[in-house]
């Protein structure tokens, strides 16, 4: 008696085979479906790497929306006039004091520096000998009997490094924050686009209420924990970037 055969070659239960066994469609789909996810993350990863390339991070948090501080409720009268939560002197400029406050910031950034070295090393050795004279032969038989050697070794480096950076603007910030000894938290961003291109300037910092001139505004050199970045989204940033092809043949070929 013999068994039906199943629609894939495989013989049912307590049956046995005969000939080749053809191909499980469900398999195939399985394995194409597995490559198709595998080349999807490759360039993923890819785009992932390009993207980090074009724009290296800079730590600047993200600016979060700042709501100004709510007036307390007013109390019962007192008889005072002065509120410590609404403070606001009154025979001086405005100056930023409370989160929501704006502060002028004169970026004025310059850093320089430069560094040189250099090393060398020599070093020379020689060695000579010479038999002359041995019992029972005749001293003309050492003409050649003469051994000398000399090493030398010499190395030479130099090394010189050199940064230069001027960067200035103005840039109009937000207070965030208030720290317990009075120092305010600022953090701003400012984009310009024109035609295909967008400059994104974005600064962050902490600033001694007392450094803060007059015209509500400060020079970044007297801020603390500054972060400044500036780049560029657009044709032009695009133009600037090396190719895919290049730096990989420059990774590959860093000669």
């Amino acid at each position: 008696m013999t068994h039906p055969r199943s629609g894939f070659a495989a013989p049912p239960q307590g049956g046995v085979a005969s000939g080749p066994a053809e191909p499980d469609p469900r398999r195939l789909l399985g394995g194409g479906m597995r490559s198709i996810a595998a080349a999807v993350l490759l360039a993923l990863s890819g785009c992932a790497t390009v993207d980090k390339y074009r724009v290296p991070p800079v730590a600047v948090g993200a600016m979060p929306p700042v709501v100004a501080a709510a007036l307390p409720s007013p109390l019962a009268s007192n008889g005072a006039i002065y509120r410590a939560a609404a403070y606001r002197p009154l025979f001086e400029d405005h100056r930023a004091r409370l989160p929501g406050d704006t502060l002028t910031v004169q970026i004025v950034e310059k850093v320089s520096a430069s560094q040189k070295s250099t090393s060398s090393v020599d070093k020379t050795g020689d060695l000579g000998g010479a038999i002359t004279a041995l019992p029972g032969i005749a001293a003309n038989s050492f003409g050649r009997a003469t051994v000398g050697g000399s090493s030398s070794n010499a190395f030479g480096g130099k090394g010189a490094t050199e940064s230069s950076n001027d960067f200035s603007g103005t840039i109009t910030v937000l207070v965030t924050g208030v720290l317990p000894n009075g120092h305010l938290l600022i953090q701003g961003e400012k984009q310009i686009g024109v035609n295909a291109n967008v400059d994104v300037l974005r600064f962050s910092g902490q600033v001694d209420p007392r450094a803060i001139q007059a015209g509500n505004s400060v020079p970044s050199a007297q801020i603390a924990n500054v972060r400044v970045e500036h780049r560029s989204r657009g044709q032009q940033a695009d133009a600037q970037v090396m190719g895919l092809l290049g730096r990989f043949f420059l990774n590959v070929m860093p000669i």
